[in-house]
């Protein structure tokens, strides 16, 4: 980036790296936070703006409805990233790992489908605004993907790796008489309701066989420094067994005593802004502002809805949980931290210039996206 890309935010409210709001100018630099005083190329009035490191998004799967807005209807992969690379920055989201399911079923969530997925992104990637990425949620009974995973393990840049076991409470599920999700699960599938459930029942018969095709997974990823996360922890045996595999982010725990395992041990421990946002979960499960308040969640995700994460930092200031600061180490420098992005997430010299812009005046409004120095979004400012 020559000093004609350079760029001066004049006079915002900088969220600096030791938590304060400071009014400064800020300049970006080659692509970082610079230092540097000389003039710039572009210049942002951000007077009665919040300027705010980047979200870092270590989870939502919201693609999904992008590439299949209604279940068996495909939308071209161009089309379908062009407009999820446009939320996220509308959303301030400058670093999104996509969820991408790797499972045994058919359609929208089989091994096809994600490598035609993986194949189109590694393709595409450089065209996008935002820094997207790739948390892979291997399905732990689909063990014919196990070798391309551990492919995909060697990509640049590396996937996160998530432990998912959605067969066995599937098939809890069946064998109790909940079949709620049921019409939903096997139109995802593309399978009418009696096959799918039979299809459950055969993948679980892989059972015996699954302990050493996770090991497999955890010893490659331990090799390639590949951020391993652990998904739906229910007990304590659940997140010391992952533990021990290097599985150290505790994602979406569905207990307080699974979360207050990872946390006693240091571990980040991801909850769903989506949580936060309603004022509980809409499964039942854990609530998010009551682990925060409690500290027992340190990183929230988009999970199915990328506006989540700035609603509940919003919702988390209002109700006096937490301070903003706080709040927003949720979405920003936790979760960079977390999977591995030590140069994004605060903001001081020599940092990735990823920032956004936000009127908060209201409620609040990303007015600027910045990544890495470049302006992405810009609605006025």
């Amino acid at each position: 980036m020559s000093s004609r890309d350079s760029v001066l935010l004049r006079n915002g409210r900088v969220l600096s790296a030791d938590g304060e709001i400071v009014v400064r100018d800020l300049h970006l630099r080659d692509g970082v936070i610079s230092e540097d005083l000389e003039s710039a190329a572009v210049t942002l009035d951000c007077t009665d703006l919040l300027v705010l490191p980047g979200i870092v998004d270590v989870h939502g799967d919201a693609f999904e409805r992008e590439l299949m807005p209604r279940p068996g209807v495909g939308v071209d992969f161009p089309v379908a990233m062009a407009s999820v690379d446009a939320q996220l920055l509308a959303n301030g989201i400058s670093t999104a790992f996509h969820g991408l399911t790797i499972s045994w079923e058919p359609g929208l969530r089989s091994l096809d489908a994600g490598r035609q997925f993986m194949k189109r992104f590694a393709s595409s990637r450089a065209s996008f605004r935002a820094d997207h990425r790739v948390q892979l949620r291997w399905e732990t009974f689909a063990h014919a993907a196990v070798n391309d995973v551990v492919g995909w393990m060697a990509m640049d840049p590396k996937p996160a790796v998530a432990f998912n076991d959605h067969t066995t409470s599937t098939l809890n599920k069946i064998a109790s008489g909940q079949h709620q999700k049921l019409d939903q699960w096997s139109q995802r599938a593309g399978m009418t309701s009696q096959d799918y459930i039979a299809a459950v029942e055969d993948v679980a018969a892989l059972a015996p066989c699954t302990p050493s095709k996770i090991a497999t997974i955890a010893e490659v990823a331990r090799l390639n420094d590949v951020v391993l996360l652990s998904h739906d922890d229910r007990t304590l045996k659940d997140r010391e067994e992952y533990r021990a595999l290097g599985a150290d982010v505790c994602e979406f725990p569905l207990t307080m005593e699974a979360a207050s395992s990872a946390i006693e041990h240091g571990e980040p421990t991801v909850l769903g802004a989506p949580n936060v946002m309603r004022g509980g979960s809409h499964t039942g499960a854990l609530s998010a502002e009551d682990a925060i308040r409690d500290g027992l969640c340190t990183i929230l995700a988009s999970d199915y809805f990328y506006p989540s994460l700035m609603a509940a930092v919003a919702r988390l200031v209002d109700r006096g949980v937490t301070g903003l600061e706080a709040a927003w180490a949720l979405v920003s420098k936790n979760p960079a931290a977390a999977m591995g992005l030590t140069d994004r997430g605060s903001i001081s010299p020599g940092k990735r210039a990823d920032l956004i812009l936000v009127d908060f005046a209201d409620h609040p409004q990303v007015i600027a996206t910045i990544v890495e120095g470049k302006i992405a979004l810009r609605l006025s400012a």
